[in-house]
């Protein structure tokens, strides 16, 4: 093995580890009364994007769950009426998921604490400029994985 795999590794090994490690922390501190993780997860998406909407297929992407699951998450969502769930005008077999009103008040309250969280355990533990190049180096990376998935 050269020293570039051994270094690329190694550094995927560390990222790993911080990334678990962290995400464990988060969890125990989530606010779960409300929303589970998961289901956060998917109003966050949700929350990001044009109009609070997406295509079914398209916020699976961004989900580390499988189809199915997604997809089951999103009807229990639907049945509280955090997400509604209509069809594609232009395509009659996609679906959008559209967060609700009440879904994107509950999901701005949860976030409220998630965030304390989050900036306690990872801005606390970097500095602003650490941050910033930690953020760039997350997104070099992510790219070069979405340009390679055609």
């Amino acid at each position: 093995m050269n020293k570039q795999t051994t270094t690329a590794i190694t550094t995927w090994e560390a990222l790993f580890r911080a990334q678990v490690t962290v995400l464990r922390q988060l969890n125990k501190e989530f606010p779960h009364g409300d929303l589970s993780f998961n289901e956060y997860d998917v109003l966050f998406n949700l929350s990001r994007h044009e109009g609070h909407r997406l295509r079914i297929r398209d916020l699976n992407r961004h989900l580390l769950l499988t189809q199915p699951s997604v997809s089951r998450l999103v009807d229990r969502l639907s049945v509280r009426g955090l997400v509604s769930k209509d069809k594609d005008p232009g395509d009659g077999r996609g679906t959008f998921v559209s967060l609700t009103e009440s879904g994107y008040a509950m999901f701005r309250r949860v976030a409220v604490a998630h965030s304390a969280s989050i900036a306690r355990h990872v801005g606390g533990a970097l500095t602003p400029e650490e941050l910033s190049q930690l953020r760039d180096l997350t997104d070099k990376l992510r790219r070069s994985v979405d340009n390679n998935d055609v």
